[in-house]
């Protein structure tokens, strides 16, 4: 920081960090059976099992209650799930007739009520609370589970340097969009140090697996070596 502009240290400071995701790794012995798509003969891959699976997200008063959660400081009582299997693309990334499975699970605070801290007990809480949900969209979900690993927003600031657990460096609220993303003086991807560019989440459009922010950013780039 002390290479930075005061001012700029001060305005970055100010963006909201805060994050309410809750990631959980899953390694499992057999595909997720669901209800809504039972799995074909063989346990092979049907076309569901290779997308994102939405659940608990039915009605936007569900999503309302969940978010309630976690303004008040406790996890979510019904979390919304979002679940991916990779292995169902790539199996090489599990054993033959094993899978991983990706949970990005929201809402949970990065600070709990209640002077509460996200200890061992209260993670593997809201791990069986997920599982739980996900047990009644695909009976026998939870016997099929063989490790997980589980990763709160304090984990993910504290592993992958996120500020506040963000995966998308902040907020994705119309005050950090656009033209003030990250400021408003600096979301031409140039930073105040000369040949240091912004090409991550944190800059414009913003978070999300589409490279966007890099492409915008080479071309910046590009601009300002053909000016030299």
């Amino acid at each position: 920081q002390e290479w930075l502009p005061k001012e700029f240290v001060e305005r970055i400071s100010q963006l909201d960090t805060k994050s309410p995701v809750t990631k959980i790794n899953v390694a499992v012995d057999r595909l997720p059976d669901f209800l809504a798509a039972p799995n074909a003969p063989g346990g092979q891959p049907r076309p569901h099992h290779q997308c994102s699976i939405h659940l608990n997200c039915e009605d936007t008063l569900l999503l309302h209650q969940a978010f309630q959660d976690a303004v008040d400081g406790l996890p979510s009582h019904r979390p919304m799930i979002e679940l991916c299997i990779p292995s169902a693309l790539d199996p090489t990334l599990a054993p033959p007739g094993c899978h991983v499975i990706s949970l990005f699970t929201q809402y949970t605070p990065y600070t709990l009520a209640g002077g509460k801290v996200w200890d061992e007990q209260e993670r593997s809480a809201y791990a069986d609370k997920v599982f739980d949900c996900i047990e009644a969209y695909a009976p026998g979900f939870k016997s099929s589970v063989v490790g997980r690993d589980i990763l709160t927003p304090p984990d993910l600031e504290r592993i992958f340097g996120l500020p506040g657990g963000n995966i998308f460096h902040c907020a994705m609220t119309l005050d950090q969009l656009y033209f003030a993303r990250p400021a408003p003086l600096h979301a031409s991807y140039r930073c105040p140090l000369r040949g240091l560019y912004l090409c991550g989440s944190g800059a414009h459009p913003g978070g999300g697996v589409m490279g966007a922010a890099g492409r915008n950013a080479a071309h910046v780039v590009f601009r300002d070596l053909k000016s030299m």
